[in-house]
């Protein structure tokens, strides 16, 4: 027979409460729990960025080599090379860049919602603040925009010291 105590702690785990004196927060799981150590802080208003500002490239190479998507991250590369717009639904302008530590992501921004980035070269520097999806590539960053519904992070790209978000 279940005691009164007992009882009380199964329905209290069962429906999630917190019994005074007692901690049962959520429990987070690997990947929630990296997710979120990696909130940003968004103050680059300017149209400038800088390097203590950055997501640590041993983050985005942890996603990468566990899969974790959805993940925002805020970074600087050199464009590598420049892709046809994908049409197909929103349209996005893309291209590929390289990280100082070597990969590389796809940078999809979508220009229905933001200005395209003008003038990009290969071999130029771009800054952006994204959300990182992987994929066996290296990676997809999108969401280099602002949310007109205002549920999501916003993100933008900085190229040649103007803001595109």
């Amino acid at each position: 027979m279940i005691g009164n105590i007992t009882l009380a702690f199964l329905i209290t785990g069962y429906a999630g409460l917190i019994l005074p004196g007692c901690e049962n927060g959520s429990v987070l799981t690997e990947k929630d729990a990296f997710i979120k150590s990696q909130a940003l802080d968004d103050n680059t208003e300017s149209g400038s960025i800088n390097a203590q500002s950055l997501t640590d490239l041993a983050v985005l190479s942890e996603a990468f080599d566990h899969q974790y998507s959805n993940i925002q991250v805020r970074q600087t590369g050199t464009i590598i090379k420049i892709l046809p717009d994908d049409t197909n639904g929103s349209r996005h302008q893309r291209f590929i860049v390289r990280l100082n530590s070597g990969p590389s992501v796809l940078i999809a921004h979508n220009i229905d919602l933001a200005p395209r980035v003008e003038g990009i070269k290969e071999g130029s520097t771009i800054s952006f603040r994204g959300e990182y999806e992987w994929n066996s590539k290296g990676g997809v960053i999108h969401w280099t925009h602002h949310d007109p519904q205002g549920q999501h992070e916003h993100g933008w790209l900085i190229y040649d010291g103007r803001r595109y978000d």
